[in-house]
């Protein structure tokens, strides 16, 4: 029997860490502290295709370097393990079973054909498409010949034709869906891997979590998680949306236009602690109204009920305000020098450095003139530079295919570096010397510079592709940038060229 508090965060190893993972990790552990109980740590890593152990580990150290501990996780165990759902698929395929059997779900053998024509459909009459219940009404008899004659099938959850779903929101008091405007969601994939909501709803149940603290977009699947409860027979935890981070233009905070990793964080010289202070700012004020605040403070204060609903703009300038004060006003002048060395003035960063300017040293006070750019956050440069002898719309269509290759990179090495423009050169039709020009600019701010490839490496990858975004913006603001259509077009070029990009 489980009495204390419980509240958990499951971030998808798919990718960089994302400061919205972190901003949901602060309360799910400033809540679990203030009550006494345990924040878990759980991996979603059922979408295999895109899942990886470095995204994990990733994960796993950004959340660390922010102090944002967990109770239980892969790393730790615990009583209620294992704790990555590509480890638990027994436990959700007894669910779909125990769904079906109870008349909450179905299996549905329609073809992607038959999908892809129904919302085609649906578009063209303006209704917003969903699943129509072909595969409902099929007798047990049909079902099972179906399934002996090998064809692939999904489960899907099987909503009520009528009436309305309320539940309750800690924050935004009591919510209501018509189940018209639900659809029949599909809970476990022909693969046998479950669906985010199917798993989520098992996990939490079986974990014990008590409280579902998670952002605004899950709203509207309340519903659906709310069904599997009742289907499965168990009571649903406490649920509370919280605001989603925002851009500047209040669009979704997005690395289109915003650093997003939290390893960009680290890498250009923020103190953890002012990150975490931040964000607390960006969702809660604390009773006093202090603008400065530890997670201990947060912790202690803390009162779900008091987050505001508004939403919270993510503004660098401001982090970098707040960070300031923090080495002006909380840290000793030692401990500044202290964190300088930590960062990037140690022997382990520096030693990497010195291989690759060596050879164009003279004297000493020539390292750093050569290798401040992997110091920087931003180098400086003009416009003319950057576009050099090259067309500003073709440097602008190189970055963008850079960028997207750039994604798909799992393991970030020279080899990978070297391989990706290698391959854009080939493709593109141009040589690497040619091709490698604006990034030299982009990157270092300069036309000429240490090792490219080398240098990527050691900047990292969310320094680079941010450099890059802040490149395209600059040839953007010119008028040189790639208009939508544009944009569209390259799009469609690259996945014909490149494959399909990871967002």
């Amino acid at each position: 029997m489980i009495n204390s508090v419980r509240t958990r965060i499951a971030p998808s190893p798919t990718g960089a860490p994302h400061v919205g993972t972190a901003y949901m990790a602060l309360f799910n552990f400033a809540f679990a502290k203030k009550h006494n109980g345990k924040m878990i740590l759980r991996i979603e890593d059922t979408d295999q295709s895109r899942s990886s152990k470095e995204s994990e580990e990733a994960i796993l150290s950004s959340l660390n370097w922010l102090g944002l501990q967990w109770d239980e996780g892969p790393d730790c165990g615990g009583d209620f393990g294992p704790y990555r759902q590509s480890e638990r698929l027994d436990l959700y395929k007894d669910s779909v079973q125990k769904l079906v059997d109870a008349g909450y779900a179905y299996p549905c053998f329609c073809t992607p054909e038959r999908l892809t024509e129904l919302r085609n459909e649906q578009l063209g009459n303006k209704e917003t498409p969903r699943y129509d219940g072909h595969c409902l009404n099929l007798t047990k008899e049909e079902i099972q010949q179906k399934i002996q004659a090998g064809e692939k099938h999904v489960y899907r959850l099987k909503i009520p034709n009528e009436g309305t779903c309320l539940f309750k929101d800690e924050l935004r008091g009591d919510v209501q869906f018509d189940w018209k405007q639900i659809d029949h969601q599909v809970i476990q994939k022909s693969d046998g891997f479950p669906t985010y909501h199917l798993a989520n709803v098992v996990d939490d149940h079986h974990m014990g979590i008590t409280h579902v603290i998670r952002g605004e977009e899950w709203i509207n699947s309340t519903p659906k998680h709310i069904l599997l409860y009742e289907g499965l027979g168990w009571k649903p935890p406490v649920f509370a949306h919280l605001p989603l981070l925002r851009n500047p233009d209040k669009s979704k905070l997005s690395k289109r236009k915003n650093p997003t990793s939290i390893d960009y964080y680290k890498d250009a010289g923020f103190l953890p602690e002012a990150v975490v202070n931040y964000l607390g700012m960006m969702g809660y004020t604390l009773p006093d109204q202090r603008e400065i605040f530890d997670l201990q403070e947060l912790s202690e204060s803390f009162e779900i009920k008091r987050m505001s609903l508004g939403g919270p703009i993510f503004d660098i300038a401001k982090l970098k305000w707040l960070n300031g004060r923090y080495l002006r006003e909380k840290l000793s002048q030692e401990d500044v020098l202290q964190k300088i060395i930590e960062w990037k003035a140690n022997p382990e960063f520096l030693s990497k450095i010195l291989p690759l300017a060596l050879n164009r040293l003279e004297t000493l006070s020539d390292f750093f003139p050569l290798s401040h750019f992997l110091l920087d956050d931003l180098p400086e440069y003009s416009l003319e530079k950057l576009i050099g002898k090259t067309e500003g719309l073709q440097v602008a269509k190189l970055l963008k295919i850079a960028e997207w290759e750039m994604e798909k990179i799992q393991k970030w090495n020279r080899d990978q570096i070297s391989a990706l423009f290698q391959k854009i050169s080939q493709l593109e039709d141009i040589k690497l010397k040619h091709l490698l020009a604006p990034f030299f600019v982009a990157i270092t701010g300069n036309s000429v510079s240490l090792p490219l490839f080398d240098s990527l490496e050691l900047l990292g990858p969310d320094l680079t592709r941010t450099r890059i975004r802040i490149a395209l913006e600059k040839l953007s603001a010119d008028g040189l940038g790639l208009s939508k259509k544009a944009l569209k077009k390259l799009e469609k070029d690259y996945a014909n060229q490149y494959g399909n990009r990871i967002d």
